[in-house]
């Protein structure tokens, strides 16, 4: 149970190379040597890879907003969810029985309010009735992308989760994470008068 703030880390990186993981192996939190990859690490390199998106989505954000100062708020968000993509690294680089009562994770608050942006977002947009094709603007791709990697960090962590214990508030959140990323785009395209592009099967080259 966590209770309070989560443990701030203790990390001195004063070398970014060290030479021990050229065998293929690299070590979890509580010591273990693992296979590079291992579904475990593929679980939580692809949260970070997401999370090197997200940091470009909200610099294409920050770009745009002398234009659009509509999209502020959303600078704050992606900003947020990087710091939260982090938190959910941590408890994938650990095995459940190396996971610390205050080690930063992500919580079901953090669902909730994920939630509750999506819901704020989409009641302010079109209905939609086809689905969507990533494009219109920079930061409507760069969202969509963002959706897409979080969907395979998603499947990643359903597959672990059939080897090990995984904490089940790690695939809620990515779940609603990468629906999040979808309404993002579309608010993002809504705030830049971007036109939206619906998918139609009879579209010929």
């Amino acid at each position: 149970m966590v209770s309070g703030e989560f443990n701030k880390p203790k990390l001195a990186i004063n070398r970014v190379y060290t030479r021990r993981g050229d065998s293929g192996q690299t070590r979890l939190v509580g010591g273990q040597k693992v296979p590079k990859d291992s579904l475990r690490i593929e679980a939580y390199g692809t949260t970070d890879e997401l999370n090197a998106f997200v940091g470009a989505a909200c610099d294409t954000a920050r770009e745009a907003v002398g234009v659009h100062p509509g999209l502020q708020p959303m600078i704050g968000i992606l900003t947020r969810v990087q710091h939260e993509l982090f938190n959910l690294g941590s408890i994938l680089a650990t095995r459940p029985e190396d996971v610390r009562p205050n080690q930063p994770r992500v919580t079901d608050a953090d669902i909730t309010q994920l939630e509750k942006e999506i819901d704020s977002v989409n009641e302010d947009l079109p209905a939609l009735q086809s689905f969507l094709l990533p494009g219109g603007g920079r930061l409507n791709v760069d969202l969509h992308v963002c959706r897409t990697v979080c969907r395979r960090a998603e499947r990643l962590c359903v597959g672990l989760a059939r080897q090990e214990a995984v904490p089940p508030e790690v695939i809620r959140y990515l779940n609603r994470l990468s629906d999040a990323f979808f309404v993002w785009s579309r608010w993002a395209s809504q705030v830049m008068n971007m036109p939206e592009t619906l998918w139609d099967p009879n579209v010929k080259g």
